[in-house]
C-alpha cells in the first residue's frame, strides 16, 4: 500500500505515541493528561498555533500552508471507556477500570502523524485545523466544541473524521454519501402499580405484567408502523423489577436504545412509543413515567466531500480497497454535530479481524496508523492544493 514514505519513516514513533496513550486512558471531558501529551507532540512538530481548553480539554491546532486559502478541519476523538482491559498487552491500561476500547488512542496517533508530515511539507494552501475532541463516548463533546464556536473561530470550511473498524479488512476504507451512522435515542420507563403478597395478586396491580406487555408491543412499531425500507432498531436492554420470590413489587422499569437515520422515522417512533406505553398502562391499570432522551443525530456525509474522501483513499490503498457505498452503521457518532455545522465526511478504516469495538480484549492495530495518517495528509493536499 502506498503509505507516504516520510510517514512510514516515523511509524515506530507513532506506535510509541499510541501505546503511551493506551496506557493512560481518560474518560469523557477529563482528558487532561491526554491533552498535555498531544499538545507537547504538536509543539515538537512545529504547528503554528495550539488552542487548548475547548470543551474543557479539547485542542484545536493550526498548521499554515504555503499560500493563503480556506481551512480544512480534521477531527480525532480523545476519550476512553469505563471498561476493565483484558488484552494482556505489555502496553495495557495502567488505570484500573478504564481502557481505550474504541481505538481513540489510534485516532489521535493517526492525526498526530499527519500533523508531523504536514508541518514538514506544507504542500497545501490555506490552513489545517487539527481538532482533538473529548467526550465522544458519552457526553457529546463534538456538540460542545461546535457550540463553543470552533467552526467560526477558526474559519473552518470543511471537516473530516476517521474511525477504525475491526469488522473491515485491514487497510480497506469504507464511506458513503448520506447517512453513515445512526441517530441514538434512549428510552427510560418506570411502571407504577400496587405491590403486595405474591399469593394474593387480586389485591395488587402488577407492574411486571404491564411492563412485559409494553416491551412486546414496542416491537410492533418496526413491523407494523414502518415500511420495509425504513431502517431502525428498538432494543430493550435493561429490565428491573422485584426483590423477593413472594412479593409483587410496587414498580418495574426498563430502558431501550432506539436507532434511526431519518428524522421523520425518528419522530414517528417517539410518538408511537408514548402511545403504546400510555395505552398499555391504561389497559393494565398502572401508571407509567416516560423519559425519552434524544441523543446524537445521524452522521450524514455530504456527497461531494464523501466522493473526495473516497478518491483520496483510493490514492492511498488502491481502488479495490475502497468501498464508497458501504452499508450504514447502527452505532452513533457525535461527529454528526460537526457535519451539521460544515460540509464534510466520515470514513471507516479497517484494522483487520479481532475483538470488536467496546470489547475488553480489543486493541488498536498499530500497523494501520501510517495508512490513516497518509489518508489525512493526502486529503489536505487534495482538498486545498497549491496553485
Amino acid at each position: 500500500m502506498p503509505v507516504l514514505n516520510r510517514i512510514a519513516d516515523f511509524a515506530p514513533d507513532m506506535t510509541a505515541w499510541r501505546r503511551h496513550l493506551h496506557q493512560h486512558p481518560e474518560l469523557s471531558f477529563d482528558c487532561h493528561q491526554t491533552a498535555d501529551f498531544v499538545a507537547a507532540r504538536l509543539a515538537e512538530f512545529g504547528v503554528d498555533e495550539v488552542h487548548r481548553g475547548i470543551a474543557r480539554t479539547g485542542i484545536v491546532a493550526i498548521i499554515n500552508g504555503k499560500v493563503p486559502g480556506g481551512t480544512i478541519g480534521l477531527r480525532s476523538d480523545m476519550d476512553a471507556l469505563p471498561i476493565h482491559e483484558l488484552t494482556g498487552a505489555a502496553h495495557a491500561s495502567t488505570t484500573q477500570g478504564n481502557m481505550h476500547a474504541c481505538g481513540h488512542d489510534g485516532h489521535m496517533t493517526m492525526l498526530m502523524g499527519a500533523a508531523r508530515y504536514l508541518c514538514e511539507t506544507r504542500n497545501f494552501s490555506g490552513r489545517v485545523a487539527l481538532i482533538f475532541q473529548p467526550a465522544e463516548e458519552d457526553a457529546g463533546g463534538g456538540q460542545v466544541m461546535v457550540q463553543e464556536g470552533i467552526m467560526d473561530r477558526f474559519a473552518i470550511t470543511q471537516v473530516y473524521g476517521l474511525h477504525n473498524e475491526p469488522a473491515i479488512p485491514f487497510g480497506m476504507f469504507h464511506t458513503t454519501a448520506g447517512p453513515i451512522a445512526a441517530a441514538v435515542d434512549t428510552l427510560f420507563v418506570t411502571v407504577i402499580g400496587k405491590g403486595g403478597h405474591g399469593v394474593m395478586p387480586e389485591t395488587c396491580v402488577d407492574p411486571i405484567v404491564a411492563m412485559l406487555a409494553m416491551i412486546t408491543s414496542l416491537q410492533t412499531i418496526l413491523s407494523r408502523n414502518l415500511g420495509a425500507a425504513d431502517q431502525a432498531v428498538i432494543s430493550v436492554t435493561q429490565v428491573n423489577a422485584g426483590s423477593a420470590s413472594n412479593i409483587i413489587p410496587e414498580t418495574a422499569s426498563f430502558c431501550a436504545t432506539i436507532r434511526t437515520f431519518d428524522a421523520t422515522v425518528q419522530a414517528l417512533i417517539r410518538r408511537r412509543v408514548a402511545e403504546i406505553i400510555q395505552g398499555t398502562a391504561a389497559a393494565y391499570g398502572v401508571a407509567a413515567d416516560i423519559t425519552y432522551d434524544v441523543g446524537y443525530p445521524p452522521t450524514i456525509n455530504h456527497t461531494a466531500n464523501a466522493a473526495l474522501a473516497a478518491e483520496v483513499a483510493r490514492q492511498v490503498v488502491g481502488a479495490p480497497n475502497v468501498n464508497d457505498a458501504c452499508p450504514r452503521k447502527m452505532w452513533s457518532e457525535d461527529f454528526s454535530f460537526m457535519l451539521q455545522s460544515r460540509p464534510g465526511a466520515f470514513v471507516l478504516l479497517g484494522q483487520g479481524p479481532g475483538p470488536s469495538l467496546h470489547n475488553p480484549a480489543y486493541d488498536f492495530n498499530d500497523d494501520v496508523a501510517p495508512i490513516g495518517a497518509s489518508f489525512f495528509a493526502r486529503l489536505v493536499e487534495a482538498a486545498q492544493p497549491l496553485p
